[in-house]
């Protein structure tokens, strides 16, 4: 907190020097004196963006590491193999308590236990129309919506109508956050009553950041079979990984790399119930904002909600594209490209458990796997078409925020791909595109492909 004012003077300082390099006219200057000059200005303006995250940082963490008081936040461990928007049905969920910098692991629950609200909680009408009512009703489903501040402030509010406690924030974070974070602390020990439940089905007692993710998110549906111990399991790693954290194992610079991977990757997601520390939040992609100062100009966003009612986004495998058309009458159209593939194996409606593949609960066949797929335009923009495997077809068309929305399902039968393209029309192209993709168990690097140019002819 005592930095606070230096790192705040340093960032005002090298933000001044920046613009006054960038206000020289370089153009009648000579080359030898222009270039250095210009790559001046690019040092300044990139130490510029260190700088200002810094004073932001330096502002608002102390207070909510507990500086001034204990602060108390809900932990939802999003749960990949169940796709949600931003990442996955919230499984286990805890109570993360920080005082003076200290963290300890509380009450701890899921999704499941939170039940029904009755009535639900309101959502607002864009967000209602694409995703339904259940966004205020299940916890589950509180984040079929990417925008992470309506997900956290109704999780909010639920765990507070349901336990009497108001949180001061909400963090989320997904297993493969804990691969990384296990591979700074080193191999977890399962312990304490899951233990035995552990041993007796043989899955590992000792979790390592090659084993985590594929044991939470497949190996325990096969070996634990009731809900109940499933959650009971998640929750007992969770409290392990956490404890290990706040006994000081692991190595600092490690374990801020892990962070700071699973956040540029969207799997740390953070929310703050005071509006002071929220507007410096907002400046970033943690806070999981579709609308707002975090969001590029020319972004677009890919987003999957499942809809097999089941664990079966484990198996899916996902590539995202963006192809940039030729400009026509002073606008360029877009192409969202996503191609799906189901690698579960030819028999998966017998060979895998029925809570994996769902048995046919909610009319999707065992072993296919049901996606709504979710694409986000740029603002005043709008979707133009979409085409399932080359072929025009319907979608549903929305908006959110003033950005373009479509929605469009698919099925993928063992062994099956398929290409879904929306293209988006009327984008003033000032600055170059991007697009955010819901973190899933692959790694990020693998499914957003490089943006390809279509060439003028």
């Amino acid at each position: 907190m005592a930095a606070a004012p230096s790192v705040a003077s340093s960032a005002y300082a090298v933000r001044a020097s920046s613009a006054r390099l960038q206000a020289i006219d370089t153009a009648h200057l000579l080359p030898q004196v222009a270039r250095p000059l210009h790559e001046a200005a690019e040092e300044l303006e990139r130490a510029t963006g260190t700088l200002n995250s810094a004073a932001d940082a330096a502002n608002v963490a102390p207070a909510m590491l507990g500086a001034d008081g204990p602060k108390s936040y809900l932990l939802m461990i999003q749960n990949n193999a169940e796709a949600r928007a931003s990442g996955g049905i919230p499984g286990a969920l805890a109570i993360l308590t920080l005082n003076q910098g200290k963290l300890s692991l509380d009450a701890q629950s899921s999704a499941g236990d939170l039940g029904i609200m009755s009535p639900a909680l309101p959502v607002d009408q864009e967000q209602q129309q694409i995703y339904t009512s259940r966004l205020g009703k299940y916890m589950q489903d509180v984040n079929l919506t990417p925008d992470f501040p309506t997900a956290a402030t109704t999780a909010q509010a639920m765990w507070e109508a349901k336990t009497g406690h108001r949180v001061d924030g909400v963090i989320s974070i997904d297993p493969v956050v804990l691969s990384y974070m296990i591979q700074a602390t080193g191999p977890i020990a399962v312990k304490g009553p899951e233990l035995a439940l552990v041993q007796a089905t043989g899955l590992p007692t000792e979790l390592t950041g090659t084993n985590v993710v594929p044991t939470l998110l497949s190996d325990v549906y096969a070996k634990i079979k009731q809900p109940k111990l499933q959650d009971a399991y998640f929750a007992g790693v969770a409290k392990e990984v956490f404890s290990a954290l706040s006994t000081g194992k692991g190595e600092a610079k490690g374990l801020i790399a892990g962070l700071t991977r699973g956040t540029g990757e969207g799997r740390v997601l953070l929310w703050s119930a005071k509006a002071s520390e929220q507007s410096v939040i907002s400046k970033y992609p943690v806070s999981g904002s579709i609308t707002g100062p975090s969001v590029a100009p020319a972004q677009f966003g890919v987003y999957f909600n499942d809809g097999t009612g089941a664990k079966m986004d484990y198996y899916v495998k996902r590539t995202v594209q963006l192809i940039k058309e030729c400009p026509k009458d002073g606008y360029e159209g877009t192409t969202v490209r996503v191609t799906s593939t189901n690698t579960a194996p030819s028999d998966a409606a017998t060979s895998l458990p029925p809570y994996v593949t769902g048995d046919g609960v909610f009319g999707v066949p065992p072993g296919s796997i049901q996606t709504n797929i979710v694409a986000y335009g740029p603002a005043q923009a709008h979707v133009e078409t979409t085409r399932l495997d080359g072929q025009k077809t319907e979608f549903a068309p929305y908006f959110h925020g003033n950005r373009p929305v479509g929605v469009l399902a698919i099925r993928l039968a063992p062994g099956e791909s398929r290409t879904v393209d929306f293209t988006f029309g009327k984008i003033v192209q000032h600055t170059e595109p991007n697009v955010v993709v819901t973190p899933t168990v692959q790694d990020v690097k693998d499914v957003t492909l490089p943006t390809e140019t279509v060439a003028c002819g």
